[in-house]
Parts: C-alpha cells; sequence; structure tokens
C-alpha cells in the first residue's frame, strides 16, 4: 500500500524570503504586523496580520501574498513590486487547469492556509452583507435584489453557483447604484464586496463551469471597482483594478472582459494625460471585441480611440474615429451587447464626441453636442446629466457666455445632493474659478455660493 505523504512534501522546498525580512528593518514582527495593519486602513483594506504571519512570509511559507495583503504591501512600498520584495509570480502559485474555450484557464489555490481560513470568512461576510451593505451604508433602503435573499451563512467549502450569482448580481446593484447616486459613497463597499470576491478565487471552486463564472464575475466587479476609483479621482487604484481584470480576462479566455478592461484603461489614460496609451488600449479593445458581434461596444471602443486621437491634437484621427464609431453605433443595439454596455445611448455619444472637439479647440461644436447630451439623457441617470451639465458649463465659458455656463452649472449642482462624484465636484469648481470673474452676473451670483 502506498504510503502518503503530507501535503507540504508536494511543494518544492524554498528557502526563506531574506528581501522581505530586510524591508521590517529594526521592527519587531509584532510591531511591523502592527504597521501593516495601519497601510491596510490608510487604503481601506482589512487584513488580520499578526506576527506569526510575518513570520511565515520570512519563512518563505507564503510564496504568494493574497490580493488584499497584496495591494497593502505594495501601498507600504511603492516602486517595488511583489517580485522585489521576494514573493513569487502568482501564475506560479495558482494551479492550472485544461479549459474547452479559447486562452489558458486556471482554478486559484490558496496560498497558504491563514489566508484560506481568512477567505472562508470573507465569503460569508460577503454573502450575508456584501450587497447590503451598499444599500445600508448609503441610507438607500434595502435591496430588492434577490441576492439580499441568499443572506445565510454559508459553510466553509468552497464557493458554487450561488456564490458566483451573488457576485455577478453585486456588479448589477454596483452600477444602478453609480447610474443613480455617483462613486464616493460606493467605492468602500464596492471596494469590500471585491476583497470577499478575490478571497473566493483564491479558495478555488471545484466544478470548472463555477470556476469560469466566478473568474468572470469578479473581473468585472474589479471593473466597477476601478470605474469607482476613478470617478472618486484615486487613478492609481483604478488602474490597478482594471489591470487586474484584464489579468483575469486573459487567464480565462474571457474576450468580453478584455475588451471591456481595454476601453476603461483607455478613458483612464486619456484622463491622465497618456492619451497614445488611451489609443493603443482603444485599439486592442476592438480587436478583442470583434469577434463577439456587438456594434455598440465596438462604437464606443471606437471613441475610445478618436478621444485618445484628440488628446493628440491630431484632428483627421479624430473624424476617421469619430465617422467609424457613429457608422458603428448607427447599426443600433444588438442581443450580442454587453450588459454593462447600458449607459452608452446617444446622449453619452454625444459627450464623448464633445470632449473630442473641446481638446481640439472648437468650443462651439463642443457646446452644441454637449447640450444634445444633456437634452437626451434620461432622469434616471442623475450622475451623468449633472456631468453632461458640467461640461457644458465648460463649452458655454469658452464661447463668452457665462450666463448660459452658471445656469448649466446650477442644474448640476442641483444634483450634488443625491450625486456624490469627486471627478463631477472638482470639474465644478473649476467651472466656478472660470466664472469668478463675471460674479456681477446674476446667474454667476447664484451659482458661485454653492461651490466650496
Amino acid at each position: 500500500m502506498a504510503t502518503s505523504r503530507p501535503a507540504s512534501a508536494s511543494r518544492p522546498t524554498r528557502g526563506p524570503n531574506l528581501r522581505f525580512r530586510e524591508l521590517r528593518g529594526r521592527l519587531s514582527p509584532g510591531e511591523f504586523a502592527a504597521a501593516v495593519r495601519r497601510a491596510a486602513r490608510e487604503i481601506g483594506e482589512n487584513v488580520s496580520c499578526d506576527a506569526r504571519y510575518i513570520g511565515r512570509v520570512e519563512a518563505g511559507e507564503i510564496r504568494c501574498p493574497n490580493y488584499a495583503y497584496e495591494r497593502v504591501f505594495l501601498h507600504m512600498f511603492p516602486g517595488r513590486t511583489l517580485t522585489d520584495m521576494g514573493f513569487e509570480p502568482r501564475q506560479a502559485v495558482r494551479g492550472r487547469r485544461r479549459g474547452s474555450g479559447p486562452g489558458p484557464r486556471s482554478v486559484p489555490l490558496p496560498s497558504d492556509p491563514h489566508d484560506t481560513e481568512e477567505s472562508d470568512v470573507l465569503r460569508r461576510a460577503f454573502m450575508t452583507s456584501g450587497s447590503a451593505a451598499l444599500a445600508s451604508l448609503i441610507s438607500l433602503g434595502t435591496p430588492t435584489t434577490a441576492f439580499a435573499s441568499r443572506s445565510p451563512a454559508l459553510s466553509a467549502g468552497r464557493p458554487g453557483e450561488r456564490e458566483a450569482a451573488a457576485v455577478r448580481q453585486a456588479v448589477r446593484e454596483i452600477r444602478v447604484l453609480d447610474d443613480r447616486h455617483g462613486a464616493e459613497i460606493l467605492y468602500g463597499p464596492a471596494g469590500r464586496a471585491l476583497r470577499s470576491a478575490y478571497a473566493m478565487l483564491d479558495t478555488g471552486a471545484r466544478r470548472a463551469a463555477v470556476s469560469d463564472s466566478l473568474h468572470t464575475g469578479t473581473g468585472e466587479l474589479a471593473i466597477s471597482v476601478g470605474w469607482l476609483a476613478h470617478d472618486s479621482r484615486r487613478p492609481l487604484e483604478a488602474r490597478s483594478h482594471y489591470l487586474e481584470a484584464l489579468a483575469t480576462a486573459r487567464m480565462c479566455g474571457d474576450s468580453g472582459l478584455e475588451a471591456h478592461a481595454f476601453c476603461n484603461l483607455a478613458f483612464l489614460a486619456r484622463d491622465g494625460g497618456t492619451p497614445r496609451e488611451a489609443v493603443r488600449a482603444a485599439q486592442a479593445g476592438q480587436q478583442a471585441a470583434r469577434p463577439l458581434g456587438s456594434h455598440r461596444l465596438m462604437s464606443l471602443l471606437t471613441m475610445r480611440e478618436a478621444g485618445g486621437w484628440a488628446a493628440l491634437r491630431d484632428r483627421s484621427g479624430f473624424e476617421e474615429a469619430l465617422g467609424r464609431a457613429h457608422l458603428l453605433f448607427a447599426r443600433g443595439a444588438r442581443p450580442a451587447d454587453p450588459e454593462w454596455l447600458s449607459f452608452f445611448g446617444e446622449a453619452e455619444l454625444a459627450s464623448l464626441e464633445a470632449k473630442g472637439w473641446e481638446l481640439l479647440g472648437e468650443p462651439g461644436r463642443a457646446a452644441e453636442c454637449s447640450r444634445r447630451a444633456v437634452s437626451l439623457q434620461t432622469p434616471h441617470f442623475a450622475r451623468n446629466v449633472a456631468l453632461y451639465s458640467t461640461e457644458l458649463a465648460g463649452h458655454l465659458i469658452s464661447l463668452g457666455e457665462p450666463e448660459g455656463a452658471a445656469e448649466a452649472a446650477n442644474r448640476a449642482a442641483d444634483l450634488l445632493g443625491q450625486v456624490r462624484s469627486a471627478r463631477i465636484t472638482g470639474m465644478l469648481a473649476g467651472t466656478a474659478e472660470r466664472l469668478r470673474p463675471y460674479r456681477e452676473e446674476p446667474a454667476v451670483a447664484a451659482f458661485l455660493p454653492r461651490v466650496v
């Protein structure tokens, strides 16, 4: 009869992590663990780090930290990668399996038992409070979705279809709440839901279909949280979430998720002043999306490309991409359109075009497009109504129409009671600064006191 080996014997021998020990310096393991917990609180993470955990890292027992610890360590030691800290790449630690679809697929394995225990707790917390917390924490009432009804504590086993469905539902709820209320009040609870989803990935699902569903759902959740970070003016955190989603998409061969990640990376790059990266990301997204059969998705990605060309002051590139985007949009909606694309209607198309004309120094055409965006946007999307009105105000200032600009800015300010977006608030503050020379105008005088 064969003799079974202890679990630890199945792993290759690994020496101590001397690089991580150097980072601890003169602090004791307990003192360093306290520093880790403080750093986690600074970025909204929650890790149960203690001296034992630090000892296991330094001994080389933890080959790669879970996602929560990874974000904390990267925050503590900016400029360093996990490899710089002595850890192994995550793909070297996770197990791999064969998949029937295109591209590599994997089932994550826990990097250490301590994290597995934490994952079980997080998974139960996610099921009992993940989506409900989104509603209760921002005083929006009780969720009406099935997510809230699936609240009994789960066993400590591996995640199944119920958990995967819960992740997908969390994504839907975040999108709906963001449309109505903006990002700032959602970012914290949505981030906690994402950490719970990552914990379930680290635990690993038994069935391949559930693993695929959980990977896709978690990738979409990462993009949603990334967008909330973007809209809350946390660009580095947004980029981190988008890249995590992109890695997940490529790991499980999900072209739709890959296109979505590239779409948001392109938007972030244009906003962040790296327009060539915006063009490249948008083009990569188009390549990923081409087989999916969604004209609307291709239209949005082409508009992201157009925005990059406009930021580069390449008028011909902008106009060529803009023409393609309008042709694609005119082909209409199709069953292949992804669920998250619901925001991309005529109003958003007009807003994106307005931004391009603004970057090219055409305030008249920009204002025309922004007026169209405001008039076409349904009141349900309160955040977008506020955004488009603020954009219109900026264009009107450039045209020398301070009264009209103040009226548009006042419409946006009217919505700030229900919409909390650092991006829009910052834009309104910039509008106020540009309007101060016209403070004698009645509409301007009414608007300025509303912006701190």
